[in-house]
């Protein structure tokens, strides 16, 4: 990556990784919580955490905003229904990553990605 690249690549094409993460923050908004590795978990976190900033609008054009990355309407229907009505606007930090173990077979670093109630 060169300079102001943002991200990780995680060894992935560009659309296969947005597919990557638009199921693991669907799921995430879905289940409150998911365990992924710890370098999926930071990019999840920092791509969940914009995606809920922008549905905090609440109007016709955060809704358009967040449906270009979310496709899943069960998972819309969750966010602007469930999650963003429970959390206080404008202040950020509407996820956090705890580190959980280390996988057994290839030692990867685990952790866990919630959404803060």
């Amino acid at each position: 990556m060169g300079m102001g690249a943002k991200g990780r690549k995680l060894g992935r094409d560009t659309g296969e990784r947005r597919a990557l993460f638009r199921d693991l923050v669907g799921a995430l908004i879905v289940h409150g919580r998911i365990e992924t590795t710890g370098a999926k978990a930071k990019e999840t976190k920092k791509i969940a955490d914009t995606l809920i900033a922008t549905a905090m609008g609440n109007d016709m054009h955060a809704r358009r905003q967040v449906r270009r990355f979310l496709t899943d309407r069960a998972v819309l229907t969750r966010l602007f229904g469930d999650v963003v009505p429970k959390l206080q606007a404008g202040r950020g930090g509407y996820t956090r990553v705890i580190k959980t173990r280390v996988r057994r077979g290839d030692g990867a670093e685990m952790a866990l990605v919630e959404l803060v109630k």
